[in-house]
């Protein structure tokens, strides 16, 4: 139950800083993803199902304090799915091993790479704007900065685990 309402609240608080703090962090089209980094770390530590439903529930809470674009929905839909996909890395004898080498850059990569496609090429139906085009200019360099984020607490972990 604790460590229910701890991972609850830092998910909250991560929603916070994403939708405020982290803007000022971009660097051109890049803007890195902490809530797909925090998914990733609940796929390992916890399963694909953790996963999916924390993914689910950042996703509608992101929508409803930042529904802006009228999409209620998408964040929900491609931060589960990211977190689905994480899940299937979760291995109860080697989440210290996944937390602590490269195997978590390549999870997070994995994950935000799919949740940027997902998300751009539901987001610009109907658009004139080329989905590949939006992936590659805004989705990949995202993807990208996240990854490199995920050294922090694979060297955290590494400390820790080591």
């Amino acid at each position: 139950m604790r460590r229910n309402f701890s991972a609850v609240v830092l998910s909250l608080l991560l929603v916070l800083l994403q939708t405020t703090i982290v803007n000022v962090l971009t660097l051109g089209y890049a803007v890195p993803d902490l809530l797909i980094l925090w998914i990733v770390v609940l796929a390992i530590r916890r399963g694909q199902v953790v996963a999916t439903l924390y993914g689910f529930g950042i996703g509608v809470f992101l929508d409803l304090i930042s529904g802006s674009d009228g999409m209620l929905g998408l964040s929900a839909l491609s931060k589960s799915l990211a977190g689905f996909v994480a899940g299937y890395f979760y291995h109860e004898n080697r989440i210290e091993l996944t937390l602590s080498s490269v195997r978590l850059v390549v999870v997070v990569g994995s994950a935000a790479l799919l949740h940027n496609a997902v998300y751009f090429l539901i987001f610009l139906r109907g658009s004139d704007v080329i989905w590949w085009r939006a992936v590659s200019e805004h989705g990949v360099p995202s993807t990208l900065y996240t990854t490199v984020l995920s050294v922090i607490p694979m060297a955290i972990s590494r400390r820790k685990y080591q």
